[in-house]
C-alpha cells in the first residue's frame, strides 16, 4: 500500500493563562510562560509519504502526533469519532499546548 500525504494545520494555541486561570507562573529562570512560540494558528505543513517531520515543525509535537500521522498515511481512519481521513489531536505541552488538525491528503 502506499502511503499517503497529510496535512497538518495549526488549530489553535493555548495561552497558559488559560490553564492556570490566570495565574501563571514563572520558569525556573524567572521568565513568565507564553504561548508556543512555534509556527501560527492557521500554519499548514505538510507531511511527506517518507512520514519525516515538515521543516520548520516543532519536534516535541511531532513525537506527540506522530501516531496519529502514520494511521491516517497507510490509510486508517479514526471513524466513529471524527470524518474519515481526519483527525484532531494536540501536544502533550501541559502548560501551553497546542492543537492540530491532520489530513489524508488523497492525490
Amino acid at each position: 500500500m502506499l502511503r499517503k500525504k497529510v496535512r497538518i494545520t495549526i488549530l489553535k494555541k493555548v495561552d497558559p493563562k488559560v490553564i492556570f486561570d490566570g495565574k501563571v507562573p514563572s520558569t525556573p529562570t524567572g521568565k513568565e510562560y507564553k504561548k508556543c512560540p512555534k509556527g501560527n494558528e492557521g500554519q499548514e505543513f505538510i507531511v511527506d509519504t517518507n512520514l519525516t517531520c515538515p521543516e520548520g515543525f516543532c519536534n516535541w509535537a511531532w513525537f506527540d502526533i506522530y501516531k496519529d500521522i502514520s494511521v491516517l498515511a497507510h490509510g486508517g481512519d479514526f471513524y466513529d469519532w471524527v470524518e474519515r481521513g481526519k483527525m484532531y489531536t494536540c501536544c502533550s505541552d501541559g502548560i501551553r499546548p497546542v492543537s492540530f488538525l491532520l489530513e489524508r491528503i488523497e492525490e
